[in-house]
């Protein structure tokens, strides 16, 4: 499988602290990649630096194209984030968010063919299309960030911490739905601290430890490694 997203040597700072220290990882275009490691371990840094929020040193590149600088340049591009703890524009309804995340399309026909397959996806926004996002239930508005940033229509879907704070069941029900996305021909880099179930749906796994990926290979092995399972599944 040809690399699809590949990040080269990443350095990220923040003021004097070096949160990143040389990150060399890939996603082959159809996969799904997890990212695991404890709290401060530097894994959201990753996400929002690949998103361009975050200055960075090193190279990034998408199909063997660099990417830019600018975030708005890089959703343009096909790559978008469901950022941790959502981020929704709670003033506005559903609807509203949904057109926000595809606030740079020029295709209108497109725009309202991707809004139904959200609501395919999650009929229960179709519910509440005209109801405040910050009125929706944790799992909802879960639902709400993801198909926000399916309406840019990206290639690769960043996936930060998902499965934060919603109940056990819901937390299944958006691991379905993320294997339902990858099944569409989205490539996914996914964080979660919900290791088992992250290395259960992906198909390569890399550990970070204090900015530094330490370990990575396949989800299937590295589920069977003493030390993972020790550290990361509760063993």
């Amino acid at each position: 499988m040809s690399n699809y997203l590949e990040i080269e040597n990443l350095h990220v700072y923040y003021g004097n602290i070096h949160a990143l220290h040389g990150i060399n990882m890939h996603v082959g275009k159809g996969e799904i990649v997890s990212v695991i490691g404890v709290n401060g371990a530097g894994k959201s840094t990753l996400m929002w630096s690949i998103s361009g929020v975050l200055p960075r040193k090193g190279g990034i590149r998408l199909d063997g194209s660099p990417l830019p600088a600018k975030p708005n340049e890089i959703v343009s591009l096909g790559i978008s984030l469901v950022p941790e703890r959502r981020r929704l524009f709670t003033a506005l309804s559903v609807k509203e968010n949904l057109i926000m995340g595809a606030i740079k399309r020029k295709d209108k026909e497109g725009v309202t063919y991707d809004m139904e397959r959200c609501f395919a996806l999650y009929p229960v926004l179709k519910e509440r299309i005209s109801q405040r996002s910050g009125t929706l239930s944790g799992g909802e508005q879960q639902m709400l960030a993801i198909s926000r940033a399916l309406m840019s229509r990206p290639s690769v879907l960043l996936l930060d911490e998902p499965s934060l704070g919603l109940a056990p069941i819901v937390t299944e029900s958006l691991f379905d739905t993320i294997a339902t996305i990858r099944g569409e021909g989205v490539t996914i880099l996914l964080v979660e601290q919900n290791a088992f179930q992250a290395m259960e749906i992906s198909d390569r796994t890399y550990v970070m430890q204090a900015g530094r990926i330490v370990e990575s290979g396949r989800s299937s092995d590295l589920l069977e490694n003493p030390i993972i399972r020790k550290a990361y599944l509760g063993d």
